[in-house]
């Protein structure tokens, strides 16, 4: 239970962040167009690619050494620095949406959903090379409940962000909440970040 609890804090620090694809789903919100269509894919894609890395990763440490395994956690230190300083430089970030409603059809949402999901670079750092990584040494069960807790959180944070983004808009482009926000990221992915560096030097 542990690792599902670990799991769904890992993955929704990672996916409460100030991003492209975030945005976008909270504007759809705003505007009340497909929103389920919406929320779906991009729950449905952090499943499949959160999946993708621990398997990845569960079947290709058979191959690693001491000195492979090494470097991948080093260039997992290095990425959760930078993704720290990122949080921290993104607290003078204003969110702003565009509140111009129109219609748009389905299909249009169904590609523009996929090009905000799969053309964004982060979400494959985050899924498929930070959650595998991180998961690399845990045995299989371990690494299933770690990864359907990081998937049960991106579907309740879309989800949540999707259906209830016109109830919460004003609270939503606070820069005060966001700021409470980037700091519970910033406060977890550093224990995070003390708990890799302590196996390096194990």
């Amino acid at each position: 239970m542990e690792f599902l609890i670990l799991g769904f804090f890992t993955g929704l620090s990672l996916i409460l962040a100030i991003g492209a694809q975030n945005i976008f789903v909270i504007e759809q919100g705003l505007k009340k167009q497909h929103i389920f269509l919406v929320c779906f894919i991009c729950s449905l894609s952090d499943f499949i690619l959160i999946f993708l890395g621990i398997f990845l990763f569960h079947y290709f440490i058979q191959y690693f050494n001491s000195t492979i395994e090494l470097i991948f956690n080093i260039l997992l230190v290095i990425f959760l620095t930078h993704f720290i300083y990122s949080k921290i430089k993104s607290f003078s970030l204003k969110v702003n949406f565009n509140d111009n409603v129109f219609e748009i059809s389905k299909f249009n949402i169904f590609l523009k959903t996929l090009g905000f999901t799969y053309l964004n670079p982060h979400v494959y750092s985050d899924t498929v090379f930070f959650l595998g990584n991180f998961s690399k040494n845990f045995v299989l069960n371990q690494k299933i409940l770690f990864g359907v807790g990081a998937s049960v959180a991106s579907f309740v944070f879309f989800f949540i962000i999707g259906y209830l983004s016109k109830y919460l808009s004003k609270y939503a482009q606070s820069e005060k909440i966001w700021k409470i926000i980037n700091i519970f990221i910033i406060s977890f992915m550093s224990l995070l970040t003390i708990f890799v560096i302590m196996n390096i030097i194990s």
